[in-house]
């Protein structure tokens, strides 16, 4: 086992804290999915080869355009508190369901700007300047977490280590790089939205798990960033401790 007492007693603690949280992702939010019934990529399936094929691309100009929006809507509008993101998005997955396919790929690019926004309210309470390119980059890579519809089984804590800070140009590369992974997260939940007469359940449901997931990665994340500025600690270092503070499962 490794030895976890290179770091003083109070970082510890916090990093403990820090790994509840991380586990708390993987919560009762998640689980409400399997009431759904349907394994990820039977769910896909759904999906027209259209969209299917469409998705990557449409997920790179989703984030693009949630990210600036987010950051354009929160001059204008306060951040709000997890518990009211979380009924935001709640309530516009149900909204999106209700009319099937059309209204949950006409709701998708809100809703992610809601997570965008939530996520960069966290960095803000961590006392980060959410406009900041690196705290943008910090921003996206919680999207580059294994997705709630994904099985996540600690080993993801290493997309915690610290990375370069990002320019305007490496942001749109970045996006690029995380669209992938993010295109079959969110093909699940669209696909979710489009199952007959439970298309608003399932919006509600997939939304309510996003947003619990998102917004205690970004928690994990700025967290470790925090931690990482005050005590003077090496990044990699701090991601190693969380990782063995993770519980077992």
């Amino acid at each position: 086992m490794t030895d976890t007492t290179i770091v003083p007693v109070e970082t510890g603690a916090r990093l403990d804290a820090l790994a509840q949280r991380y586990a708390r992702a993987d919560g009762p939010a998640l689980r409400l999915l399997n009431l759904l019934g349907a394994q990820a990529e039977n769910l896909l399936e759904r999906l027209p080869d259209r969209v299917k094929e469409e998705l990557e691309g449409a997920t790179v100009h989703t984030l693009a355009a949630a990210l600036a929006a987010a950051q354009r809507s929160r001059r204008a509008m306060p951040d709000q508190s997890p518990w009211m993101n979380t009924s935001i998005t709640t309530a516009m997955g149900a909204a999106g369901g209700f009319g099937g396919l059309p209204t949950a790929l006409a709701e998708l690019p809100f809703t992610t700007t809601v997570l965008f926004r939530a996520i960069l309210a966290e960095a803000h309470r961590q006392g980060f300047d959410p406009a900041a390119e690196n705290v943008r980059r910090e921003a996206l890579e919680v999207f580059s977490a294994a997705g709630p519809l994904s099985h996540d089984d600690g080993s993801e804590t290493g997309f915690l280590a610290a990375r370069v800070t990002l320019t305007g140009a490496t942001v749109r590369g970045m996006i690029a790089r995380i669209a992938p992974r993010l295109s079959t997260v969110l093909g699940q939940k669209l696909a979710a939205q489009t199952v007959p007469v439970l298309g608003a359940a399932a919006g509600a449901a997939t939304n309510y798990a996003y947003t619990r997931y998102y917004q205690e990665i970004a928690v994990v994340r700025f967290g470790l960033m925090r931690l990482s500025e005050e005590t003077g600690a090496d990044p990699a270092l701090l991601t190693e401790e969380l990782r063995v503070r993770m519980p077992r499962r």
